[in-house]
Formats: structure tokens, sequence, C-alpha cells
């Protein structure tokens, strides 16, 4: 069975890769715990149950030729792309309203909808509160999506440092990080951790080879 935050982070990903910008945005998933302001609500009944809320900061990113019709029109194939995720069903009436209770819920998946130039354009936020039942067709589901590229990463460890230690930084200068030689790297799929394995070389090019899969990712 896929994990209601596999659906999230697929709706959220289908979602970036439809919108009609000039550059591919990309969804990632937001550090923000909450977020207030007036937002584009729209729920998903079908198979499963969702709600969607989209914070656009800058319309004019969009190039639909469209800038005087709603935006629920000018996202709508972005919505519909997104949903698709979630089996079959239909998006409800979207509108424009106060969307800071739906972002604060502990229940939603945040992420920031980034430009190649890793600038913020908007935020969208995901509630799958009923999720697509396990049967023979989830990989079907999923397959209609499947041309949609996500972000995998490998962290092999990280610091804190204060601005003045950061404006110090130099060529040869030597940053600790909190992870001992020889521990697993964090493998990453748009920002959130799936896996774990050992860097490699594979024909003078850096490479992963997995060595656990996350069970609750599985689950």
């Amino acid at each position: 069975m896929t994990s209601t935050t596999t659906y999230e982070s697929a709706v959220a990903a289908a979602f970036a890769a439809r919108l009609p910008t000039a550059a591919p945005v990309t969804a990632r998933p937001s550090q923000v715990s909450g977020d207030t302001g007036e937002a584009l609500i729209v729920p998903f009944v079908g198979e499963a149950s969702a709600r969607l809320a989209v914070q656009l900061f800058d319309a004019d990113a969009l190039i639909d030729g469209l800038a005087s019709a709603p935006l629920a029109e000018r996202l709508r194939d972005a919505l519909e792309s997104a949903t698709s995720a979630l089996g079959s069903g239909a998006l409800g009436d979207a509108h424009l309203g106060d969307a800071s209770t739906l972002f604060a819920d502990p229940l939603a998946q945040l992420f920031d909808l980034q430009d190649d130039t890793d600038r913020t354009i908007g935020r969208l936020a995901v509630i799958v509160t009923r999720a697509p039942e396990a049967t023979a067709n989830s990989s079907r589901r999923l397959h209609r999506i499947a041309g949609v590229e996500m972000e995998l990463t490998v962290e092999i460890g990280r610091t804190r440092m204060a601005v003045r230690d950061v404006l110090d930084l130099e060529p040869g200068r030597v940053v600790e990080l909190d992870r001992s030689a020889g521990a697993p790297a964090d493998i990453k799929l748009n920002g959130r951790i799936i896996a774990h394995g050992e860097v490699v070389v594979v024909d003078q090019d850096y490479a992963v080879r997995i060595t656990r899969i996350l069970e609750n990712v599985e689950a």
C-alpha cells in the first residue's frame, strides 16, 4: 500500500510539472509551519478525498496568456493533473479565501513551488483525508503520473553555523558534518528520506548504492 505522504508528494510534483510557466517548477517540502493570506482552495472527491490550497506569489510567472482570467481557470489543468494521482474523481468548486486554517492543519503537507533559480513563486498545501484503497489498480493510478520528474538527492551530513562563521568561509576551510565516516547517507525524494545508502564511484562519477528502504515509506 502506498503511504499518504507518497500520494501528497506525487500530487505536488504533478501540480508543479503542469504549471504554465516559462521555466520548469519543482515542488519541494516547505520549511514553514503554516501560512496566512488568500489562497485558491479546492476539494477533490472520488476514490480518495483531498483538499488543496494554492498561494501564487508571482502571477506574472504564468505565461498562459490568460492574465485577466480567474486564477481557478488558469490553474485548472494543473489541479486536474495533480489529483490524477489519487485515482478517478472530480474537483469541487474552487474559491479564493483565507486558507490559514488549512495551511496550519497538522495533516497538511506544505510544498514550496520553486523555479529553476530556486525562487519561490508559490506555495501548495495538500491534505489527503482519505487515501485510495489498496487494490490491484494501485500501480495503475500512479502510472498516470509516472512521467513526472521528482528530485532525488543524497545527503551525507549537515551542520549548523553562525552567520559570522559562514562569512569567514574561504577555499581550503574544512567544515565538519554531523556524521561519522562510513555512516550511511540519506536518500531523499523531493526532500523526504526514503532510504539509506553508501556513496560509491562508478566510471569516475559519484553514485549511491541503496542499502535500506525505510519501512514507513513502503507502508
